[in-house]
């Protein structure tokens, strides 16, 4: 069974989401406070998601968050707030959150960006090694490993989230072409996904920092104006 973790101070509010994770066939673990949220995911290291509330006494979710990214980076997060403002989301996700939740929300939405999460996280599919031929995508100076999904630059190791990694995997599928917004929604969230598409633009923000060598003159990842991105490497 797997395991979510949800930090949500409000206990009306847990107490629907305990709930609903629940009936959907989760293993949910409670947390009121950022400190009990970190010591619970720290005696439960094999925990696929946490959700994370923002607004919170003492530690907050961005901070939460941070943290974690800090010594994890393949764990699911997803981000909950009240607040429907742009910086709020944008803060969370450049924090290294995968994805972000506005109250109120449904069971139905709740169980789906989960589940939508835990698949991405899931193992490389057969059928995607075999396109490609080998266990290995290398275009220098990058090489990513599909079967222990990691990412090296000139060598060295870069820190992935598992939505950053499904990224790279599609550009380096595609190089040279130009992706729509909605086609890389599509592949990496899913069809049917319940957020907005400029989730997009701040992953690729937030994977530029981690991959240019100037992230405010990418050479590597190509804005296409008005359409999308392209993966560039001559």
């Amino acid at each position: 069974m797997k395991k979510v973790l949800v930090l949500e101070d409000e206990s009306s509010i847990r107490s629907f989401i305990v709930i609903n994770l629940g009936r959907a066939g989760y293993e949910v673990i409670e947390a009121e406070t950022g400190e009990e949220a970190l010591e619970k995911l720290a005696a439960n290291p094999d925990t696929g998601v946490v959700l994370l509330d923002i607004m919170l006494p003492g530690i907050d979710g961005i901070e939460v968050c941070r943290r974690i990214r800090l010594t994890d980076p393949h764990i699911g997060i997803i981000m909950l707030s009240a607040r429907s403002q742009e910086m709020d989301k944008v803060t969370g996700l450049m924090t290294g959150a995968d994805d972000y939740m506005t109250k109120p929300f449904s069971p139905a939405e709740l169980t789906a960006r989960v589940d939508a999460l835990l698949r991405r996280m899931g193992d490389v599919p057969a059928a995607s090694i075999a396109e490609t031929k080998s266990t290995e995508l290398s275009q220098p100076p990058f090489r990513l490993n599909l079967t222990n999904r990691t990412l090296e630059k000139s060598g060295e190791r870069v820190k992935l989230t598992q939505v950053e990694y499904a990224i790279v995997k599609l550009f380096m599928e595609n190089k040279g072409k130009a992706l729509s917004r909605e086609e890389i929604l599509d592949t990496v969230w899913g069809h049917g996904y319940f957020g907005e598409p400029k989730i997009v633009d701040v992953n690729v923000r937030r994977l530029r920092i981690k991959l240019e060598d100037d992230a405010q003159e990418p050479k590597y990842i190509l804005t296409v104006w008005g359409f999308g991105y392209k993966w560039n490497l001559e």
